[in-house]
């Protein structure tokens, strides 16, 4: 019986060193891959249209999109058509780009006496794609599209489980028969609530930024956000729960995201959670200014430290707000290295 302890101890041993391994090289990998290939993210996302002016109707009149540059038509030669695989009769090429809110923007090509088929790949054909667009509220968006004519491939469906708990989708056509989707999760997704080292990118992250180029927030006059900014502070070093949760309703939106560089918490409930861990974590720190609170339109930022009163600065780092409707909509906390 010991000989086959050992021999398994050998197999764990080996087992393990055999992992280690693979994840240092694929880690290594893919480190390397980001550096050489240089890829920063999404520019845009290529769709052929059958008719153009349909789909600038379609993407400016009813999903509220703007055409910004146009190429064309471009005559093709036979060898870009061979290279590309395109039909040898297919015409020449028009091109838009739109900017679609906040995000990747659409690329439209239409081709004149276009050979290629006509026929929209299955679900299931190997390069059947879609767009998806992001709305904080889905049902709001499913009443107007379908007041414009838009038809739909069912209702929204609310993901109850899983790392796509809280999200809703629902998938529509486009008037050439295109299938695309809405998606919304204004709460956020499940996976976020386990802190995971990467977050998916998401529109929704740009909203409060995106929504300050509209009209539909108000001015905020530099003392009120000096003093919101004050009570931030002050809920931070506030230790009973009760008077906390009170001063977050003066100052933070209900929906307000706080986004780390490890997690995001949504909400005054889950902010709650994270300070009270906080005082029991270090129950004699406090926050406290480094210097004064800088205000530009609805933005601002505050530098602080926190600490003990023999060590004030044990913790360095800064806070930026993003003000809407009068509360914190967003808040962004980055914290020093001081290795």
């Amino acid at each position: 019986m010991k000989t086959n302890n050992k021999s398994n101890q050998k197999l764990q041993t080996s087992a393990i060193a055999l992992l280690n391994l693979v994840l240092f090289f694929s880690t290594s990998e893919k480190t390397e891959a980001q550096n050489r290939a240089n890829i920063v993210g999404i520019d845009h996302i290529g769709v052929n249209v059958p008719d153009m002016n349909q789909a600038i109707g379609f993407f400016t009149d009813v999903l509220g999109f703007s055409p910004v540059t146009t190429l064309g038509p471009i005559p093709l030669d036979d060898n870009w058509k061979k290279t590309n695989h395109l039909q040898a009769g297919t015409g020449p090429v028009t091109i838009k780009m739109v900017k679609a809110g906040t995000g990747a923007n659409i690329e439209l090509f239409e081709y004149k006496e276009n050979k290629g088929s006509t026929k929209h790949p299955g679900g299931d054909d190997i390069g059947a794609s879609h767009i998806a667009f992001y709305t904080d509220n889905i049902k709001q968006s499913v009443e107007y599209l379908k007041s414009k004519g838009v038809q739909f491939l069912g209702e929204p469906f609310l993901m109850p489980s899983g790392d796509t708990e809280g999200e809703s989708w629902v998938y529509f056509l486009t008037p050439w028969g295109s299938k695309m989707e809405l998606v919304s999760y204004p709460n956020g997704k499940g996976y976020e609530k386990n802190k995971p080292a990467t977050l998916l990118w998401s529109p929704k992250n740009s909203l409060g930024e995106f929504n300050l180029s509209k009209n539909n927030t108000e001015t905020i006059s530099e003392s009120a956000i000096r003093s919101l900014v004050e009570t931030h502070l002050a809920i931070w070093n506030e230790k009973d729960v009760k008077k906390r949760e009170a001063l977050m309703k003066k100052v933070y939106a209900d929906t307000i995201e706080m986004v780390d560089s490890h997690f995001i918490a949504i909400g005054h409930t889950d902010i709650n959670g994270f300070i009270e861990g906080l005082h029991k974590k270090n129950p004699n720190s406090r926050f406290s200014h480094i210097k004064a609170i800088d205000v530009n339109h609805n933005v601002a930022r505050l530098y602080w430290q926190n600490g003990s009163f023999e060590e004030p600065d044990a913790t360095t780092g800064m806070d930026l707000f993003i003000f809407e409707n009068g509360k914190v909509n967003r808040l962004y906390v980055f914290v020093d290295d001081k290795r």
